[in-house]
């Protein structure tokens, strides 16, 4: 409608536009049953518009201009000119995993804008059904699924990032703090502190394997307050490795146990979602984190391939999300 008020003929507006006159026309028609009115009268060899025409032909700058600037902001999204992901994590990975792979995309991707909510793995996976976070940092300890039971993880989309092993914290003073490994059964009629409630269900299952119900006098999903009621001799704990890259106490020894436990970090997101190029390269500066961090605690399970973890191989999903980057 703008083409034909500027240039008076169904022909010349079908030149400036690319289209041949009869598809003008057709698109004239249409537009006419779709209003239920008249557009264009006929002026001998040329057109004009009648006045609802003419409100279509004012809209159209507008119209066009929202459609430019929609076009502007798409093509700098998938450029990583711009964009943002919602990332949640849990504690112990916001304190290690995170910072490091925030820093590089801030660092590679300037305009891409990434928020953070510290979040355990049940809330976390809630949110990224809900559609409330783009990214999930969660885990699951061996045997057991990262969903729990709670619900499918069918529209998820995992990538293995770590294995983080579990590790026994007591006080300086305990019996058993000089010992290079201690079993599980060694332990049946110590008092334990518990932590959330993933931590807590794991601390019942090894437990059980080794023959007893632990009793738990404590719980807190706080490890600094763990670590300081070990240090009051106020009972022992389990913790994952990734705690004790960065909290730490001078009155708590931690040894490893028999069996060894580990739990697997995931980096959990939406088959839509991965190929979201300012999520792709926030999974992929996660997985290059969780490396550096993997290697450091004596693991690496991050699935993109790198010469400092010999056997490492790719997995399909998380190398197309490098590639998209």
């Amino acid at each position: 409608m703008r083409a034909i008020a500027e240039e008076g003929s169904f022909t010349a507006a079908a030149l400036a536009l690319g289209y041949s006159q009869p598809a003008v026309s057709q698109m004239v028609r249409r537009l006419e049953q779709r209003t239920g009115t008249v557009l264009v009268e006929r002026v001998g060899r040329s057109v004009r518009l009648t006045e609802a025409g003419q409100v279509l032909a004012r809209h159209a700058v507008s119209v066009l201009s929202s459609l430019e600037a929609a076009e502007e902001e798409i093509a700098a999204i998938a450029g990583l000119r711009a964009g943002r992901v919602r990332l949640m994590a849990f504690p112990s990975s916001s304190s290690t995993v995170v910072p490091m792979a925030l820093a590089k995309v801030r660092r590679d991707h300037p305009a891409v804008s990434v928020t953070f909510t510290e979040a355990e793995p049940p809330e976390s996976l809630a949110a990224l059904r809900a559609g409330d976070c783009d990214i999930a940092v969660a885990f699951s300890y061996k045997g057991t699924d990262l969903a729990r039971g709670e619900e499918s993880l069918e529209p998820f989309v995992t990538y293995p990032l770590l294995e983080d092993e579990v590790h026994l914290a007591l006080p300086r003073s305990h019996t058993h703090a000089s010992h290079d490994v201690v079993k599980l059964e060694e332990l049946a009629a110590e008092e334990w502190i518990a932590g959330c409630s993933r931590c807590r269900g794991h601390l019942l299952q090894v437990c059980s394997d080794a023959g007893f119900v632990p009793r738990v006098a404590f719980e807190t999903e706080d490890y600094v307050t763990v670590l300081s009621f070990i240090a009051q001799g106020l009972g022992i704990a389990l913790i994952p490795g990734l705690i004790l890259e960065h909290t730490q106490h001078p009155d708590v020894v931690t040894v490893p146990i028999s069996p060894a436990s580990r739990r697997t970090v995931y980096a959990v997101t939406t088959p839509d979602l991965q190929r979201v190029p300012a999520v792709a390269a926030t999974l992929a500066a996660l997985s290059e984190s969780a490396r550096s961090v993997g290697l450091g605690l004596g693991t690496c399970r991050s699935d993109i391939p790198d010469a400092t973890c010999p056997g490492t191989q790719g997995s399909p999903i998380v190398q197309s999300a490098i590639f998209i980057t």
